[in-house]
């Protein structure tokens, strides 16, 4: 056992004495905690590079003033009982009385002294309805666990730092093909930064673009983990309102020109009303953005699942001015833990981008991206789409249904057309807060609506996510839930 310990030679004060002081502070401090076994004298002298008649003269006295004590046979061990004398050291002065000063905080660091958790802790509850969760008990559990294993066992170079800090080159042209064919982006490879999810895709898009003092506009109410992003540079946010189709586009025209500088949204499914952001306003964002320089974020978390109706081809697929980034991550369609992500950048950030990513967290594990790129080009990742498609579709219809039944003309429903999630809005003459407690007393965890919103906004609005739960749970958890409200 090594103990931090610091003697001078060259200090006029004798060596021994310096080792008895170490000890004894240590002791004090709790660095050595009672009952603890100390290294013999030998040991101790060898580590210290003393004479094992200084060490020894030290533990002497140590074990004579009661902090020491010695065992035959066993060695030389922290008193378990400390000598009253302790307890009675010299008072502190003054400057060890007065408390430390605090940190001095960022004023990014200040606001987030009372911010809400990204990832709030949600209590246990027999049905959960939290959002954002893919049902984990049907992925392709033993798949992935063989793509990982081929390349252990054939890629030692996977251990090491890679020269590309956009990332693995093959994954990068696996998925510039699945979003060409998909989602009818326009990229390469080329145009791909691999990010550890849409949250880094964000923040690093905020710091290479967005001053301090700098206004950026989102959607309101929208996804508080942009917001967080966007105040961390010191921007000024401009909550642009919601209806049934998505951001109100010209409400951007009464900005001057070059005034804002960055717009998010999630044209292809509104977080959290899921919205769809029709031709007309997509074409008057592009035509604002392409006359004021802003840049537009647009965020495709959720698009792999619609129901019902065909997919919605990409905001940036229409882009001819390079003034969209486009972000996507697979923790929705595949699993969180996974931590990956990317960023479609334009040609004239590309490099800005990448280089961002290398000073933010080196690179992106490449174990896991070379197991992804075969994923994705052996097929798995679209063959694991169409079968969650389809096993949320009725999860989703499962949660429609119930609502409507239980809840009639009470509530009103958006979103259900696609994503993992819909927005429920309820008459009820209760606040928020009363109905989540009302129904967690019932063992159903659902979220409020209202912080989603920069101001205020939300009430009687409640956020349910059903991917994770089979129908039999999604009736139960519904049925519970309005009994709880009568």
């Amino acid at each position: 056992m090594d103990i931090l310990i610091t003697v001078d030679a060259a200090s006029v004060e004798p060596l021994h004495r310096q080792l008895y002081e170490e000890l004894r502070k240590s002791i004090l401090a709790g660095r050595l905690s009672p009952g603890q076994r100390l290294p013999s004298t030998r040991a101790f002298a060898q580590s210290l590079r003393l004479s094992r008649a200084t060490v020894t003269l030290s533990f002497s006295q140590l074990i004579g003033e009661g902090y020491l004590e010695a065992r035959i046979g066993s060695g030389t061990f922290v008193s378990q009982q400390i000598p009253d004398e302790l307890t009675r050291a010299q008072p502190p002065d003054a400057a060890e009385r007065a408390s430390p000063a605090p940190p001095r905080m960022s004023a990014y660091g200040a606001s987030l002294v009372n911010a809400a958790a990204l990832e709030p802790r949600v209590p246990r509850a027999s049905v959960n309805f939290r959002d954002g969760r893919p049902a984990f008990d049907h992925f392709p559990v033993a798949t992935w666990r063989k793509l990982l294993a081929r390349h252990c066992r054939a890629n030692a170079e996977i251990l090491d730092y890679t020269p590309e800090p956009a990332g693995y080159r093959p994954l990068r042209e696996a998925i510039a093909r699945y979003l060409t064919r998909s989602r009818a982006v326009r990229c390469s490879a080329a145009n791909i930064v691999i990010v550890s999810g849409s949250q880094q895709g964000i923040d690093l898009t905020a710091r290479v673009i967005v001053d301090r003092g700098d206004l950026v506009a989102v959607e309101n109410p929208g996804y508080p983990g942009a917001q967080r992003n966007f105040v961390a540079q010191g921007a000024k946010l401009v909550g642009i309102p919601v209806d049934a189709e998505g951001l109100l586009v010209e409400r951007l025209f009464a900005y001057g020109p070059r005034t804002i500088k960055l717009v998010y949204l999630t044209p292809s499914h509104q977080f959290p009303t899921g919205a769809v952001l029709p031709l007309r306003r997509r074409l008057e964002l592009l035509r604002w953005a392409h006359r004021t320089g802003a840049v537009i974020l647009e965020d495709d978390y959720d698009s792999a699942y619609r129901y019902g109706e065909r997919p919605i081809p990409a905001l940036q697929g229409l882009d001819e001015g390079g003034s969209v980034v486009y972000i996507g991550t697979f923790s929705k369609v595949l699993f969180p833990a996974l931590r990956l992500g990317y960023v479609v950048v334009p040609d004239a950030l590309v490099e800005l981008l990448a280089r961002a990513k290398a000073y933010s967290d080196r690179q992106s594990p490449l174990l896991e991206q070379h197991a992804l790129a075969d994923f994705i080009e052996e097929g798995h990742f679209e063959r694991h789409l169409r079968r969650m498609r389809a096993l949320y579709d009725r999860r989703r219809t499962a949660l429609v249904r119930a609502l409507t039944e239980h809840f009639g003309a009470a509530v009103s429903i958006s979103g259900e057309r696609a994503g993992m999630h819909v927005l429920a809005r309820f008459d009820t003459p209760f606040d928020n807060e009363e109905v989540v407690r009302r129904a967690a007393r019932a063992g159903v965890f659902i979220a409020s609506a209202e912080p989603l919103y920069l101001h205020e906004g939300g009430h009687g609005e409640f956020v349910l996510g059903f991917a994770e739960l089979d129908e039999r749970r999604i009736d139960d958890g519904i049925r519970r839930f309005a009994g709880a409200l009568r």
